[in-house]
């Protein structure tokens, strides 16, 4: 690989902002690149997307109220 590659941990770290287009040029041609030869990482890409999709379709009045107040108790210190 050359110095300008990324590694795999690099390029999940970025897929989300990849998918949001808000990279940078220069990072989302080195994410491009790294794509192009990395089957693990353009197929983890293609589940974002997929998942993306479908959780679209869920709206949250589909959410039964007690896994909805579960999934914001889990998530609510995330990042803190």
């Amino acid at each position: 690989m050359s110095a300008g590659s990324m590694t795999c941990h690099e390029v999940i770290e970025l897929l989300s902002d990849y998918i949001e287009g808000v990279l940078t040029t220069d990072d989302r041609r080195r994410v491009d690149e790294h794509i192009a030869l990395c089957d693990g990482c353009a197929t983890y890409l293609e589940q974002m997307r997929e998942t993306i999709r479908l959780i679209g379709i869920v709206s949250e009045d589909h959410v039964p109220e007690p896994e909805k107040t579960a999934l914001l108790e889990a998530f609510r210190d995330w990042r803190r």
